[in-house]
């Protein structure tokens, strides 16, 4: 019962949502970019910007469903092809090895991925003074999303790198994590934007590493979230499953609405509903851990 009154909840959120524009591929700061837009309905603002950072041989195509959701809900978003990207005209392989082993946390250091950082300061760089989004787009109002070592990136630059963090990021979304490098450097503690951390039952490589004690979260200063999804593997935020989405987007949307547009706290952020195994939070909206 609890599930089906969320779902039903999901579903009038959803429904409240405007429309996006399709999803288009144009070249900026040396990058193709994938750029979702509100629907060319919704009134002329200027509108706060999401950059979306892909997994390790992902692209900026694989999560589209929430990209397309967030642009719905009125952010104008950017998601670049990564030099590693093996999908949507990315050129990588999938049999290319990382620049540091996975394994081996201990050697990663800012300046490993730094091709991803550079990548995104450039892109908001370029967006900024495009006449076709200068002045359609909010810079004061940026939100960093990323997957896998897309989330990574989005926690080095809001200050888990030292060196590397970027100015005017709003909120961190960062969605089954690569954190291990920011655990075993120490370093989660110069995050300096609000972070919500998602994570799933079984996504075994990444989200113990978040949600166990002294773990990712418990290392991140406040305002912080922690939402881990019944049954969500790796893959769960990309286009490969639907049956996670709803939940997903809700809760995505949640947060991202009331650090970059200032919305009162949705439900979400402090209640677990259906398809919520852990929800835990340390913010202005309290402090509390669910399971």
């Amino acid at each position: 019962m609890v599930r089906a009154l969320w779902l039903a909840a999901i579903l009038g959120a959803a429904l409240a949502l405007g429309t996006a524009r399709a999803e288009e591929t144009v070249s900026l700061a040396g990058r193709n970019v994938t750029v979702w837009e509100p629907g060319a309905a919704s009134p002329a603002e200027e509108r706060p910007v999401i950059i979306f950072s892909h997994g390790f041989h992902g692209c900026a195509t694989q999560s589209s469903f929430l990209m397309t959701a967030l642009a719905a809900d009125g952010y104008v978003v950017f998601a670049p092809n990564h030099a590693d990207a093996t999908c949507h005209g990315g050129a990588a392989h999938w049999r290319d090895p990382a620049e540091v082993s996975f394994g081996k946390p201990d050697q990663w250091s800012p300046s490993t991925y730094r091709d991803r950082f550079d990548d995104i300061r450039r892109l908001i760089a370029a967006v900024v003074q495009d006449p076709r989004w200068a002045a359609r787009i909010d810079p004061s109002r940026i939100g960093l999303v990323g997957h896998s070592l897309g989330g990574y990136t989005v926690l080095a630059l809001g200050g888990a790198w030292p060196g590397q963090k970027l100015d005017g990021v709003k909120a961190v979304l960062a969605l089954s994590p690569y954190a291990q490098a920011f655990l075993a450097h120490g370093t989660l503690s110069g995050l300096a934007a609000p972070v919500m951390y998602q994570g799933g039952t079984r996504d075994l490589g990444i989200t113990p590493a978040v949600k166990r004690p002294g773990g990712a979260y418990d290392r991140s200063p406040s305002p912080k979230y922690f939402v881990e999804f019944a049954g969500a593997g790796h893959l769960a935020w990309t286009d490969l499953r639907r049956d996670l989405q709803p939940e997903i987007t809700a809760s995505s949307i949640a947060f991202l609405d009331h650090y970059l547009k200032g919305t009162p706290a949705d439900p979400r952020l402090t209640q677990a509903g259906g398809g919520v195994a852990t929800l835990r939070y340390a913010s202005e909206l309290g402090t509390s851990g669910t399971r």
